[in-house]
């Protein structure tokens, strides 16, 4: 994000109707819907034994000048190739975040070469990437220490122990949209959340967790549903549909609790309860800024987060190349209005199923039947993303076999 005048970070904020003008300035940067961008997230495991923890060191010395600043405070950061950034998270996932590229198959090709390039960064040290959407080996266990993450895991523990799986043991594919022309914002916004459920069951790789089953089709979904509702739940609800969502936003963000509160000591843990509106109105010794309500945003977590594109949060990691399918499903689902109207009606009866998704998967016959035939669709409007011949026949094979699974769970 680029810093302006009219964006300044110090800006004190004193009412609600400041902060709202801020939030609609830097989370919702509309125009023509041209980029597409993923983070890509993985489990690190030792490839001799899976079940091994893998520590910060190991993890560093394996990265090297690619290395985040949370593993060593020295370290270049250096991008990747083909442009792509590595940060680890705090149970030592590592995450791998695309620079933006303007067809599906230009991020295909340059983020599989980046892939391949931190695959080889791994491998001398004995580690390899996880396959699923949580660790089905090992029980979570913190790598990454920071202000932050100590802040944040202190909060989700007043909650119980999702927090905790959630930081430490989870794994995620996120996709990232432009927000498209002002008049198509709404159904944008609509449509990704409205997809949400039938998505989440249709890629859901997340049902076992520290080497038993864990009754849940997405573990992963699961936990962040669990840590914190004023956080991690949907901004959209189907009860709303045409609901603004600037203003949606706003509210959601404006009624959060706060997750940390920065200052030069180590413990950034917040009082208990105090939203970002108590902060507004003086429950805090100083006022907020610019750059406090920014760092906020940054510590929300629904399912469709607004970061000036749309950022989609909800799928399952995928195993080995498989990524590009939800990718493919998603971006074609948008592409045309027509066929984001039509992906809108088919997720209508099941939209606001986020927990049934998790919990269930395919195994529920609504969701399924939502899921087949947004697969349907989607393949049948893939031919508008120009993906190479090969991709377009890899994609196209990936989703027959999601929507055989669909099929086999509705019947």
């Amino acid at each position: 994000m680029v810093t302006s005048p009219e964006l300044d970070r110090t800006t004190v904020l004193r009412e609600a109707g400041s902060a709202a003008a801020h939030l609609a300035r830097i989370c919702f940067k509309t125009g023509p819907p041209v980029h597409t961008g993923v983070e890509l997230e993985w489990t690190v495991h030792d490839a001799a034994d899976p079940a091994r923890p893998v520590d910060r060191e190991r993890l560093r010395a394996a990265l090297g000048r690619h290395s985040p600043v949370t593993l060593d405070d020295t370290s270049p950061a250096l991008p990747l190739r083909h442009g792509s950034s590595v940060t680890v998270e705090p149970g030592g996932q590592v995450e791998l975040s695309t620079a933006p590229r303007p067809s599906v198959a230009a991020l295909i090709l340059a983020t599989e070469a980046d892939i391949a390039e931190l695959e080889a960064l791994l491998a001398p040290a004995g580690l390899v990437l996880g396959r699923t959407g949580i660790d089905p080996h090992r029980p979570p266990r913190p790598a990454v220490e920071t202000p932050r993450y100590r802040a944040m895991r202190r909060v989700f523990d007043r909650r119980g122990p999702a927090g905790r799986t959630m930081m430490y043991s989870t794994a995620g594919l996120q996709i990232c949209l432009d927000a498209g022309e002002p008049a198509d914002l709404i159904r944008r916004w609509a449509t990704l959340h409205a997809v949400g459920p039938p998505l989440v069951a249709a890629f859901a790789t997340a049902d076992r967790h520290a080497g038993r089953p864990t009754g849940w089709a997405s573990a992963r979904m699961a936990a962040w549903l669990a840590i914190d509702p004023a956080r991690t739940r949907p901004v959209w609800s189907p009860y709303r549909p045409d609901e603004d969502p600037v203003a949606a936003w706003t509210r959601y963000v404006l009624a959060a609790p706060l997750l940390c509160l920065r200052h030069d000591g180590p413990d950034w843990t917040p009082p208990a309860g105090v939203t970002f509106a108590d902060w507004l109105d003086g429950a805090l010794p100083r006022p907020p800024t610019t750059d406090d309500l920014e760092y906020h945003v940054s510590t929300l977590f629904p399912p469709v987060r607004p970061r000036g594109y749309l950022e989609v949060r909800y799928l399952d990691t995928q195993p080995g190349a498989e990524w590009t399918v939800p990718l493919a499903v998603l971006t074609a689902l948008l592409a045309r209005d027509d066929t984001a109207r039509a992906a809108r009606e088919i997720a209508a009866p099941v939209a606001d199923r986020w927990h049934a998704a998790a919990r269930h998967g395919l195994a529920d016959p609504s969701l399924a039947r939502a899921a087949a035939a947004l697969l349907d669709l989607a393949a049948q409007a893939l031919s508008g993303l120009d993906l190479p011949a090969e991709t377009h026949a890899e994609t196209t094979r990936g989703i027959r076999r999601r929507r055989a699974a669909a099929e086999r769970g509705h019947r």
